[in-house]
């Protein structure tokens, strides 16, 4: 079953992430009060609704609840309604609420009515967040031009105490493991291809976007 997720503000970031989750075949359900902006989303996202988020009973008849995610994007143009989405959210039961700040202070308030996690999309753009949105197990994923990504990734209950030849990554993904990560410690080392992951390790790889949508696909 597809991932279903809630976005709320269609700004230029959450139309980028809308967009990129619909291109990976999540289940998207974007909310903006401007028409435009929903009937731009309406060609590419599951469904989309013209409405106030901050009105507390037209949002419950959406069921954010029964979301896996919900993400308020808004922008600059409202604090006030983006904390108030926020709580709301979070009163209505949504197991991951994640928002959009603009500073450190609208980051401190929106942690404070019950954020789960808070993004700065000047640091995080639509569609590099769009993997770590799908794959709770990737910690960091930057774009080097020409898709070439360096990503470092949680081992799984899947990966761990298998060694990196019987994974033969590059083979079957095109994936390059630059280096490990040992447990929670910041110590990173050169692999050792006969050694067995550990479940507390981390991978940092070098591949494609594809590469990874592929590997986490069957790791995850």
């Amino acid at each position: 079953m597809a991932k279903q997720i809630l976005i709320i503000g269609l700004g230029h970031f959450g139309m980028s992430l809308a967009k990129s989750l619909s291109e990976k075949g999540v289940e998207v359900l974007a909310i903006d009060k401007r028409r435009t902006l929903v009937e731009e989303a309406s060609e590419f996202v599951a469904e989309a609704v013209v409405m106030d988020i901050t009105d507390e009973a037209e949002l419950s008849k959406f069921e954010p609840q029964k979301r896996d995610i919900a993400i308020c994007a808004i922008g600059d143009e409202s604090k006030e309604s983006s904390i108030i989405c926020t709580a709301l959210l979070r009163q209505m039961g949504v197991p991951l609420v994640i928002s959009r700040a603009n500073d450190k202070t609208h980051e401190r308030i929106l942690k404070l009515v019950g954020a789960h996690q808070v993004i700065n999309p000047e640091d995080e753009f639509g569609r590099r967040f769009a993997h770590r949105v799908l794959y709770a197990n990737i910690i960091n994923d930057a774009n080097y031009g020409n898709d070439l990504h360096l990503t470092e990734i949680k081992v799984t209950k899947n990966l761990a105490g298998k060694n990196l030849i019987e994974l033969a990554l590059p083979k079957k993904f095109g994936i390059i493991v630059a280096a490990i990560r040992k447990g929670t410690s910041s110590k990173i080392l050169i692999p050792i291809p006969t050694d067995n992951l550990q479940e507390n390790d981390s991978l940092i790889i070098v591949s494609t976007e594809e590469a990874i949508s592929k590997f986490m696909k069957e790791f995850s």
